[in-house]
């Protein structure tokens, strides 16, 4: 039972991690998707943060523009391209990890807590692959660094080696002249 709970919450995070996108330098997630994983319609999350509206500055929410809309759309092809009522009038909002944490104080149904605490796992898990991976970064710079001279210093004698042996190559094969 233990193991198939922990399958099903690495599943749900893996979703959660999925639906993370990187906009304007942010990690930040759609208002569609977050009214999927909360269970609501998109219409009443966006109702939601709109009566909120003081809770949610700038760097915790902000809206599409049109040409990030249209670019975002034609990457992730969510919306169908016929039927009445299929796509939103409305640009959609974007939520950084902390517009995330504050919705959990607008939605208050136990699904929007639950699921709540998971994005933000995966932002938390997120943050730490990002710092892991600039920690590697700068060990692989700093191993560059360390090594580049020494292998420099072997590639110049190897160079020097080959052209030593191409110019004793080219010398064998020229016809001498004069007297022998």
């Amino acid at each position: 039972m233990i193991a198939f709970l922990t399958q099903t919450v690495k599943m749900n995070l893996q979703v959660i991690q999925n639906k993370i996108y990187s906009i304007r330098n942010q990690k930040v997630m759609l208002d569609f998707d977050l009214a999927e994983l909360y269970q609501v319609e998109t219409r009443v999350l966006k109702q939601a943060v709109r009566r909120n509206i003081k809770r949610f500055p700038s760097d915790f929410m902000f809206e599409l523009t049109r040409d990030e809309n249209n670019s975002l759309r034609s990457q992730i092809v969510t919306l169908n391209e016929s039927g009445r009522g299929k796509h939103s009038k409305y640009l959609p909002f974007l939520f950084t990890e902390q517009g995330v944490s504050m919705l959990s104080s607008v939605l208050k149904s136990n699904t929007a807590i639950d699921i709540n605490i998971s994005i933000i796992r995966v932002f938390v898990q997120l943050r730490q692959l990002a710092l892991t991976n600039s920690e590697v970064s700068d060990k692989l710079s700093e191993l560059e660094n360390k090594y580049d001279k020494q292998f420099k210093d072997v590639y110049e004698a190897l160079n020097y080696l080959v052209q030593k042996d191409k110019k004793k190559i080219d010398q064998s094969n020229r016809k001498q002249i004069g007297y022998k």
